[in-house]
């Protein structure tokens, strides 16, 4: 995967030193590797060839390979280029109308099944889904895609748990999860069309560690969509309005399944353009969630353009 635009810097506080997992590609090296970057370096991490060897520990056992990380193969930051932050067999999940916000806008565009969305907000069980296999997620700098059987596409800025196969929260990272209303609102049984395509999901830059973030829950985000050199919508919410928790959420992920090299699960999104407007080729999304990083993508039409922004593995 080439990249589309220049990527982001990882967050950054006065007086403070942020630590992110990272996966990267150093220069023109076609391995991918994982380290940890604090501050402006990076450092490997030993013994840990992939993410999703790292989610196969328990969260204790992550928290020590971070703070053992290797001094001696440190790397300038500006020498890298982070890759999207899944691999393996690691698969995205994502989960929807888990915000007040998101029920209304579910409710507003479908036209004859407005009250399922209204049910599963209320109901005990939450909606969750498959959202993306790990190589056909997109990262920071690169593009996501709009259908071109859809005629109203938007981002959904989401916090996204990294899970251990254990059921750990070992992480978060930021996650696009590109919807096309029109089709998940013309019936719900669309939504994998609408959901889950080449195109469809943006993870990163980077994993900012769980025991790194004090209340989750206070986490500001902000979308910016960018067109012709101007924006062309923008918004703010909190994970503070989020109805349900991560505990919530992941328990129900594993209950009945098995992730061996653990999973990322998306959890929902409480900021929506409201229709009738729509991503257009061309644009540029930008996310950011506060002490975890942003992520920012090109926008491009139909499977053609997507494949080939998208490289050789199509």
């Amino acid at each position: 995967m080439l990249p589309f635009l220049p990527q982001t810097r990882l967050p950054s506080r006065p007086g403070l030193i942020l630590v992110h997992i990272v996966r990267y590609r150093i220069g023109q090296s076609p391995s991918p590797r994982v380290g940890v970057q604090v501050g402006g370096d990076v450092f490997a991490l030993p013994g840990v060839s992939s993410l999703a060897s790292l989610w196969s520990l328990r969260l204790a056992d992550i928290h020590q390979r971070v703070d053992e990380r290797e001094t001696a193969g440190r790397v300038p930051a500006d020498e890298i280029t982070l890759l999207p932050p899944v691999d393996g067999r690691t698969e995205v999940w994502a989960a929807g109308v888990t915000y007040e916000s998101s029920r209304q806008a579910r409710i507003t565009e479908s036209e004859r099944s407005a009250d399922v969305y209204d049910r599963v907000y209320e109901a005990r069980r939450p909606e969750l889904f498959f959202k993306s296999a790990a190589w056909r997620v997109v990262g920071d700098g690169q593009t996501v895609a709009i259908r071109d059987d859809s005629s109203v596409t938007v981002p959904e800025p989401e916090v996204a748990l990294v899970i251990n196969t254990f059921g750990e929260v070992a992480g978060y990272t930021v996650c696009d999860d590109v919807s096309s209303r029109s089709i998940e609102g013309e019936n719900p049984l669309y939504l994998p069309q609408a959901k889950t395509y080449l195109g469809g999901c943006a993870l990163g830059p980077a994993i900012r560690p769980a025991w790194e973030v004090a209340d989750p829950y206070k986490l500001g985000i902000e979308l910016t969509i960018e067109r012709a050199g101007a924006i062309a919508w923008q918004g703010s919410a909190s994970t503070a309005s989020l109805r349900r928790t991560f505990g919530d959420l992941v328990g129900y992920l594993m209950h009945a399944d098995i992730h061996p090299d653990g999973v990322l699960l998306s959890t929902g999104t409480c900021l929506v353009p409201p229709a009738p407007f729509t991503l257009a080729d061309g644009d540029v999304v930008r996310i950011e969630i506060a002490q975890i990083g942003t992520l920012t993508t090109g926008v491009v039409r139909g499977l053609e353009r997507m494949r080939a922004a998208f490289g050789p593995a199509t």
